[in-house]
């Protein structure tokens, strides 16, 4: 649609993807890409000048993303102001500044998770029920082992049996072994268990579930900073990466969401699943300039493949209906 943008690729700074991966990315977010751009190009394109009404209606598509109130007011004052300065005068630079402003939001975003400074390196995986804790965590260790790095899960949601034995199903499928207690049991002494055991045998990574009650209830918070207390008694640096997955559906009270699981919990990375089946996709940029942190992976269909790490040109290209010759 928007084929008209075009990118140094030269000073591109965005790690290679393949063409058949932005493929994949672009097909996979439609649902947010047709809701900001569908019927976008034919205003633009039979405009001759950039006016109110073409920045008001890039505002609405905004917001209709869920790029929220804060980051759309940032983004059509830095357009606003460069129309004004005559920077730019024609849609095909209005989309080109629009692609550019976005990236650079989401830029600081893109850092991928390192995994070799510790070991185990522990990841201790939050979030509400739904938002997909456990698939993550499935997705995940299958990275890791084809990275020949060992892995070992900790089913720490012990108030739900679907989700042990969704772990366990993992585990066998990718002969990854789960440290698991009956429903009920302690959280934190099944991941104090797990991460002891992988301390004796040697294994790189140790990948957490926890319970995921709704973020208002005071005790889920509560159980994740006792379990960061007692993995402490093991290893006073861990946990090591505390994930926080965020379902893309949620919008708005997903970054909610993030602001009180950071509070408790200091979170260091976040994982957005099912972009796929949203129109939301724009929240990303609002987690990214309200919380400042990390944006380790996106999840974008069901496969072990469309767990992908986050990259914020890709992700814009997509976005905005910009493929790359």
């Amino acid at each position: 649609m928007f084929g008209f943008l075009k990118r140094n690729k030269k000073t591109s700074a965005s790690p290679a993807v393949s063409s058949a991966s932005e493929k994949s990315l672009h097909q996979s977010i439609t649902k947010s890409r047709r809701g900001f751009t569908e019927g976008l190009a034919d205003i633009l394109l039979g405009a001759k000048t950039i006016d109110d009404d073409i920045l008001e209606e890039i505002e609405n598509r905004l917001l209709t993303a869920d790029v929220g109130v804060d980051v759309t007011a940032k983004i059509i004052a830095d357009l606003s102001k460069r129309v004004s300065r005559k920077e730019m005068n024609n849609p095909q630079a209005l989309m080109q500044s629009l692609s550019e402003d976005m990236i650079a939001m989401l830029k600081p975003a893109e850092q991928s998770l390192q995994t070799e400074t510790r070991q185990p390196f522990v990841i201790l995986v939050v979030g509400i029920n739904g938002a997909g804790k456990t698939t993550t965590i499935g997705k995940l260790a299958k990275r890791f082992q084809n990275q020949g790095k060992t892995v070992m899960l900790a089913a720490g949601d012990t108030f739900r049996a679907a989700a042990v034995e969704q772990l366990k199903t993992w585990g066998e499928r990718n002969n990854v072994p789960v440290i698991a207690q009956g429903t009920g049991a302690d959280s934190a002494s099944v991941i104090f268990d797990a991460v002891q055991s992988a301390q004796a045998k040697g294994i790189d990574i140790v990948i957490a579930d926890t319970a995921g009650r709704l973020h208002t209830q005071s005790n889920l918070m509560e159980e994740l900073v006792k379990i960061r207390r007692v993995m402490g008694k093991l290893d006073d640096t861990a946990p090591h990466e505390v994930m926080l997955v965020i379902d893309a559906g949620f919008g708005q009270n997903g970054l909610i969401q993030a602001e009180q699981f950071h509070q408790a919990m200091q979170v260091t990375g976040l994982t957005v699943t099912k972009l796929d089946g949203t129109a939301k996709g724009g929240i990303l940029l609002a987690i990214s300039q309200k919380l400042g942190l990390p944006i380790r992976y996106i999840g974008v269909g069901e496969g072990i493949e469309d767990l992908r790490e986050f990259n914020a040109e890709e992700f814009v290209d997509a976005l905005l209906d910009h493929q790359p010759d």
